[in-house]
């Protein structure tokens, strides 16, 4: 009997996660598109109640990968009066590291729990809106993206802001004030610039850029009430490491993640004065990166209330969603596939090779993408 491990180690079934997830996408774009244009200039509330659940079909098929596929296990430190009163129930804006290849999915993986998943936003790259399917459904669900000129970019983060406040259910908007992920080399060019500009030197973080969210607080202060302060680690010596191949080949990682709600009115009104008080917060943040690298707990050696980790129940919508995705998309493409392999004739059977194949190629390139490797400079762009 073929053990389930060999199963998650196939190149076939990844493929066909490839062909699932990008052809339900392009599906679900398409009708994203088609309400864009015919519902959304008359009933923007309506399109946007419709656009939670088109968003929640292809982002769940991820967090299943994480959550049933490869049987993520992740501590979660909140407070646990506030996780009753507050997680899933109001607009947040959310601070996070970005230090692991999987640092989102994580953040998507709790999204999920407290159900906010399908109004789950970002700042992100223009380019990355012509990118099929994600960057479409993210197009299509107002996302903020940028053109890294702040001329531009304040305009863009004023009307976007707007329009997210006025969402009819809670958004949760990510910033990760760091630009792009950690590395060796980033690091470097981020103490080189601390230094220059007399900012904190931190060992676990890059230097954040805080021009970005202090354009932001003005637009969002009365609108959504807290910011939430997103810490996430991994086991430092783990078998398996944080990446999506991991996830893909079924191997459980395990993820702590602390948040913390901080009430937007105790961010300063000043620019300069919340721009400090971003640095600060960082500060905190690298005491308890360190504290965890060092004694695999945030708060032994960072000063930091301590909080103890809770259980959460696992959904089982995204499992439901895959399994639902998995039938409608791969049932006539592998009937359609198989019929051209099985011809007998060259041609259309390397019509059919071509086209696995092909699959194959976006779902490396798709991987490619997450690498850290892949991430943008550091230190070439002003802060």
């Amino acid at each position: 009997m073929i053990s389930l491990d060999i199963i998650k180690q196939s190149t076939f079934i990844h493929v066909c996660f490839a062909i699932s997830y990008f052809t339900s996408g392009l599906a679900l774009s398409m009708v994203q598109a088609t309400l864009w244009f015919s519902l959304r200039p008359f009933n923007k509330r309506l399109y946007r109640k419709i656009n939670y659940y088109l968003a929640y079909s292809l982002n769940s098929q991820l967090v299943f990968m994480s959550q049933w596929w490869a049987r993520t296990k992740m501590s979660v430190y909140i407070k646990k009066d506030e996780y009753d009163k507050y997680y899933g129930k109001e607009h947040g804006y959310l601070f996070m590291n970005h230090s692991f290849e999987i640092d989102w999915l994580m953040g998507w993986h709790f999204c999920d729990v407290i159900q906010v998943l399908g109004n789950c936003k970002a700042y992100a790259k223009k380019s990355i809106q012509y990118m099929p399917p994600i960057g479409w459904m993210w197009k299509f669900s107002e996302f903020v993206f940028l053109e890294r000129s702040f001329d531009k970019d304040k305009e863009i983060i004023k009307k976007q802001i707007k329009e997210i406040c006025d969402y009819p259910d809670p958004v949760w908007l990510l910033m990760t004030p760091e630009g792009t992920r950690f590395t060796k080399k980033k690091h470097e060019a981020s103490l080189k610039f601390a230094k220059e500009k007399n900012l904190p030197l931190l060992k676990h973080h890059l230097t954040p850029r805080t021009r970005g969210f202090t354009t932001s607080l003005p637009h969002f202060r009365g609108k959504i009430p807290a910011i939430y302060n997103i810490q996430l680690a991994f086991d430092k010596d783990a078998k398996n490491p944080p990446t999506i191949t991991s996830l893909l080949y079924g191997k459980q990682v395990h993820a702590h993640l602390y948040i913390e709600r901080i009430p937007v009115e105790n961010v300063p009104e000043d620019e300069a004065a919340a721009s400090q008080w971003v640095h600060d917060l960082f500060v905190v943040k690298d005491k308890m990166a360190e504290s965890f690298q060092n004694t695999g707990d945030f708060f032994l050696e960072s000063g930091v209330e301590r909080i103890e980790p809770f259980q959460y129940p696992v959904r089982i919508y995204s499992l439901i969603n895959t399994l639902g995705w998995a039938v409608i998309t791969l049932t006539p493409m592998m009937y359609y596939l198989m019929g051209l392999l099985l011809s007998g004739r060259l041609l259309y059977f390397s019509i059919g090779v071509a086209i696995f194949f092909g699959f194959y190629v976006i779902l490396q390139k798709s991987i490619g993408m997450s690498k850290i490797s892949q991430g943008s400079s550091y230190g070439t762009e002003k802060k």
